[in-house]
């Protein structure tokens, strides 16, 4: 395992990023840009869990949907780590650290990004062990790779397919043999048992694709589909899905 003296290209996006798609606040002529500058503002504007979680929701409503999320992930990841061979993990799409610093307090080695400057300066801030740069979905690349890569609550806010697609396929190349890449959207036993057949736009700026649609993606690159756990929270379409290298 490499030591901690990594270092981190923050000009990594190299342009406009392309993640988080967000159309609220721009209607159908967004650009990324005005994609970056939506997010930013909101991570400047929004306490720590509210920017990157619900606004509508009081700290109290947000401080138990965070904390059943994280007890999911822990329990699909582990939430113990060995210090001889502490876990490698990515948390894409980090927002203000919350989960990246979760996971090094269990542990885990872990790096994390998000094209917000407000949201890594913060997740900076906290410290509690992560490692941070600005970077996009498709744009992060890695010397190494990680025994774990998740992304909560990112890829259902990408609207175009293309844009998607090439967040999903990158993270997916990040995942060593065995490895797990764990990510959020549709459950299928969350809607009722029965996967959708294409993507379902929620509101102005979510669209929710089905697990059909991950795996069409990540099984040509040897990552199967092994499990799906929803929240049991108020977004009852959404939970985690696990998806494990094997060649």
């Amino acid at each position: 395992m490499a030591d901690d003296t990594r270092t981190y290209d923050d000009a990594g996006t190299h342009g406009r990023p392309r993640t988080y798609g967000d159309t609220q606040a721009f209607g159908d002529r967004q650009t990324y840009d005005d994609t970056r500058t939506y997010w930013d503002t909101r991570h400047a504007d929004h306490d720590d869990l509210a920017s990157g979680a619900h606004i509508g929701l009081d700290r109290p409503g947000n401080e138990i949907f965070y904390a059943q999320r994280l007890g999911t992930l822990l329990s699909l990841i582990g939430d113990l780590s060995s210090t001889a061979a502490p876990l490698f993990t990515l948390d894409a799409g980090c927002g203000k650290g919350y989960f990246a610093r979760a996971l090094a307090r269990c542990g885990h080695r872990v790096d994390a990004f998000d094209t917000s400057p407000h949201a890594i300066d913060h997740a900076r801030a906290e410290g509690g062990g992560p490692r941070y740069a600005l970077c996009a979905l498709d744009e992060w690349r890695s010397p190494w790779p990680y025994d774990i890569v998740v992304c909560v609550d990112v890829l259902f806010h990408v609207l175009d397919d293309e844009e998607w697609a090439a967040g999903l396929r990158n993270l997916a190349s990040l995942v060593r043999v065995a490895g797990r890449l764990i990510v959020t959207d549709t459950v299928t036993e969350a809607v009722g048992g029965e996967d959708t057949a294409g993507p379902v736009t929620d509101g102005d700026y979510i669209t929710y694709r089905p697990t059909g649609a991950y795996r069409a993606e990540l099984e040509p690159l040897g990552l199967r589909h092994t499990l799906s756990r929803p929240y049991g929270f108020r977004e009852d379409r959404v939970g985690f899905h696990v998806f494990t290298r094997t060649h």
